[in-house]
């Protein structure tokens, strides 16, 4: 399982591949990799030393949850004499849409057909026009014109989740249909889609995770841990920033394409032996008890 977060769960949309990753950017991929399995909650003791594999101090760790705290992905909460954190319910929500963009990603074909969303939002909620914006962008949209965007057909489902979430509806119109004029199809991604930088992502991803691949047999559970928490971490922007296109109407040797195969063989490789490094520290520091006491 694995973990994205929206733009007002606190943690800022990741850096590119080739820079640094934020502590808050961590500890979500860690939530999102292990606390699902321990009930939803791990001890702040537990998350100190996870995290110092990834040269995280305790200050900036303690920091960093506070901060999720207060943006309400995690709960304060107390088992066996334990502080720790629990995911919220909108906590749990956000790791289970990042499971399904990820995981459960597909790549759109023509004859999906395409989504146009045209919305008009009034001056007197323009921050709801900005957070509108701002998701559609998230979920990979591209831009016909500053009120119409477009995405893949099989984005429906999220973006009227946005539109109702929001409270949208009654501005904003949903359409799925074909292209049937005028350009043509490929000419139209290029214009509405940033491909060559939505590339540079991918092969920057490439070029840092092409060595850990060569060298992941011969490291023990601690290095697993770290390469694939880092791992996680930078690549779950791209499903986002690539919705999908469909493969015909992109570049020939498009390198989403070696990217994504590459993190499914690191994926595959990384997670057992991460696992029994979590495992080994989450038992060493289970609380006395397992009855909660809220913060």
């Amino acid at each position: 399982m694995f973990v994205t977060v929206v733009e007002d769960t606190g943690v800022e949309a990741e850096d590119a591949p080739g820079g640094a990753v934020q502590p808050r950017q961590l500890i979500v991929t860690v939530y999102g990799l292990y606390a699902r399995g321990q009930g939803g909650w791990l001890s702040v003791a537990s998350v100190v030393r996870l995290l110092a594999d990834l040269d995280v101090d305790a200050q900036a760790v303690r920091s960093s949850i506070s901060r999720l705290k207060r943006r309400g992905l995690l709960v304060a909460e107390k088992r066996g004499g334990a502080a720790g954190y629990t995911l919220s319910p909108a906590g749990q929500e956000i790791l289970a849409e990042g499971d399904a963009r990820i995981f459960g990603r597909r790549r759109a074909t023509a004859r999906d057909g395409w989504l146009v969303v045209v919305f008009s939002v009034p001056e007197t909620v323009r921050e709801k026009r900005y957070r509108l914006r701002t998701e559609l962008t998230r979920l990979g949209f591209g831009t016909v014109t500053p009120g119409v965007w477009i995405a893949p057909g099989h984005l429906q489902g999220e973006a009227a989740e946005v539109l109702e979430r929001l409270e949208l509806t009654d501005n904003a119109e949903v359409f799925l249909g074909e292209h049937v004029a005028f350009g043509e199809p490929v000419h139209n991604i290029a214009r509405w889609w940033d491909l060559p930088a939505l590339d540079q992502l991918y092969t920057d991803f490439l070029d840092r995770y092409r060595p850990v691949e060569q060298r992941s047999a011969s490291g023990g559970p601690a290095e697993a841990f770290t390469d694939y928490v880092e791992m996680l971490t930078r690549w779950r922007r791209l499903p986002y920033a690539d919705p999908g296109l469909p493969l015909e109407l992109l570049p020939a040797a498009w390198k989403g394409l070696q990217a994504q195969d590459l993190f499914a063989r690191l994926r595959e490789k990384l997670a057992g032996p991460a696992d029994e490094h979590v495992s080994e520290i989450l038992v060493a520091g289970a609380p006395r008890a397992n009855a909660p006491h809220r913060a």
